[in-house]
């Protein structure tokens, strides 16, 4: 727990919250597998309070769509007071704020001296607006997107940006299809369009040169549900997934972890690959993998890549 007696923050004015906002608190920040990717509502104090403890591999404080207007303020300050007080976390830290001209500059701005991983900015439309946010972001901070809107899923592929810091797009499979004029009874495992949008993204994504998380599963009761399309992305290439709630985030861990036998078979690679090479040989056959040439070896590296991360 941040606070042992969160009583006592709850019964906190704003302005008392703000007086106990300290930006210089630091703690370990962790880099995850990033398989399962939970969002948090900061005016839940109870959900916040335990950001400490989840077993989920990225918490999303969110700052948009879930939050009236009117509280916006007091979530940001909520989301400063709670940073300010965290000693340690097993999750990643990411900060979904508003669109860049709808509010989500001044939260970069604020928030941009706590601690903490990732901003992500809501329903962007253009690659100067990605260039926009890199511009206030300090070193030290990865930028994450949400891709929401039309432009973005036809304009992705083509926004490499050229700089570290820019990383993972997370799909709003909703704000899109309504954006796209299409329902969302679409949304059902096995559905072409559906299927089809996934393969887009995650290929759109890999050509930029970023990550890609996919869409929250909206209906936490249904763990079966979410279970089968977390087996779907995996087949499609995903390894992470939006999470609501820890039960989902259980699953999406699970799911999108690499197995043993394929740590096993990457690891081997590597090592064969490189004991031929130092021969000068590039192509071989290995007697339980095949035939190993260099974009085998490459995969290994990938797969070895996901798994390095604390």
């Amino acid at each position: 727990m941040v606070f042992d007696n969160l009583e006592e923050i709850e019964n906190l004015s704003l302005e008392e919250k703000i007086k106990r906002v300290n930006p210089k608190n630091r703690f370990r920040l962790v880099n995850t597998l990033h398989r399962s990717n939970m969002m948090l509502n900061p005016l839940n104090l109870k959900h916040l309070n335990r950001i400490d403890s989840l077993k989920a591999d990225a918490v999303t404080l969110n700052l948009e769509d879930a939050i009236a207007p009117v509280r916006k303020k007091e979530a940001l300050i909520n989301i400063a007071l709670f940073l300010s007080s965290l000693k340690e976390t097993k999750s990643e830290i990411i900060i979904r704020v508003n669109p860049i001209n709808s509010g989500g500059k001044e939260e970069i701005e604020f928030l941009k001296k706590f601690c903490f991983n990732a901003v992500r900015i809501s329903k962007v439309a253009s690659k100067e607006e990605i260039s926009e946010a890199l511009d206030i972001l300090p070193e030290d901070k990865e930028l994450h997107i949400s891709l929401e809107t039309k432009e973005a899923f036809r304009d992705l592929s083509f926004w490499e940006i050229g700089d570290k810091r820019f990383r993972r797009a997370n799909l709003g499979i909703l704000d899109l299809l309504a954006d796209l004029k299409l329902p969302q009874s679409l949304l059902k495992l096995n559905n072409p369009t559906i299927n089809y949008i996934l393969s887009k993204f995650l290929t759109d994504c890999k050509i930029a040169g970023i990550e890609a998380t996919s869409f929250m599963f909206q209906d936490y009761k249904d763990l079966d549900g979410f279970k089968d399309f977390c087996i779907l992305e995996r087949k499609i290439g995903f390894k992470s997934k939006a999470c609501m709630g820890p039960a989902q985030a259980e699953i999406a861990n699970r799911i999108f972890a690499p197995s043993v036998q394929e740590i096993e078979r990457a690891k081997e690679i590597k090592r064969a690959f490189e004991d031929n090479a130092k021969k000068n040989i590039n192509g071989f056959m290995h007697k339980k993998y095949g035939f190993i040439d260099e974009p085998v070896y490459k995969d290994a590296l990938n797969t070895l890549s996901f798994c390095e991360k604390n």
